[in-house]
């Protein structure tokens, strides 16, 4: 197998993948004694998007999946195409993306993608870097979310907050400071791009003396330590999504 080939693992990935066309696969492979409905819908969108479709053993299936929640599916997908920071969000006239900055864990990260994508984020930005070695991590942990949801890269938080503001997005962090307002007292119906820092690193002095608006996420008792990147990915992306809907 060729180091650009990510690896999916399950239905629910594979046929993400397939569905939002970000990539192409050279194979997909199925096992030869899955026979359900679900795998002949994904023998099925596979030929039609002409990949090749083959049904193998047990072993050959293991030696590709790293883990066990493969149930019998494995594609080996080529590098994904990104869009732009000027194309994302472009199709909405009111976007809402977000840069989940300084992913530490895979699965942490695949978790608030699945969340942000559930409460209807338009985009996403990541930081310009290799993600072929965790892309099928993310992808299991989201459910599929990381292959559906428009993604941008970008070389730091600046770079995309600086692109973003100049097509008319207000940009806010989420942390705790001088500046910080309480989630659910700020506007948050506009265009709007959110950076949410990762536990260790955070979001840089710099962004945070920049941004429009910083978000804070009002606790229910006394408690010191932030919130880990998926518990405040959930907060952030349905606050949004009450309000645009309200």
């Amino acid at each position: 197998m060729s180091e650009q080939h990510t690896v999916l693992e399950g239905v629910i990935s594979v046929r993400a993948a397939l569905e939002a066309g970000n990539r192409s696969f050279e194979t997909i492979f199925i096992h030869k004694r899955k026979r359900d409905r679900e795998a002949a819908e994904l023998d099925a969108l596979a030929r039609a998007a002409g990949v090749v479709v083959q049904r193998v053993d047990t072993d050959f299936i293991e030696y590709y999946a790293r883990g066990k929640t493969h149930g019998g599916v494995v594609g080996l997908a080529r590098q994904r195409t990104y869009q732009g920071l000027c194309e994302l969000g472009a199709d909405t006239a009111n976007p809402f993306l977000v840069m989940l900055d300084g992913m530490e864990d895979p699965f942490n990260f695949g978790h608030a993608v699945r969340a942000l994508y559930a409460a209807g984020v338009d985009g996403l930005v990541v930081r310009d870097r290799d993600w072929t070695p965790v892309a099928g991590t993310i992808a299991r942990a989201s459910a599929g979310a990381s292959e559906r949801v428009p993604t941008a890269l970008a070389g730091s938080s600046i770079e995309a907050a600086e692109a973003l503001r100049e097509r008319g997005l207000r940009v806010a962090c989420a942390a705790r400071g001088d500046r910080s307002v309480p989630l659910y007292d700020a506007d948050l119906t506009g265009p709007l791009f959110l950076v949410i820092g990762g536990e260790k690193r955070g979001i840089s002095r710099e962004l945070l003396e920049s941004a429009d608006l910083v978000l804070e996420i009002p606790y229910g008792r006394e408690f010191g330590l932030s919130l880990g990147m998926t518990a405040a990915a959930t907060a952030l992306g349905f606050e949004v999504m009450r309000q645009r809907r309200a």
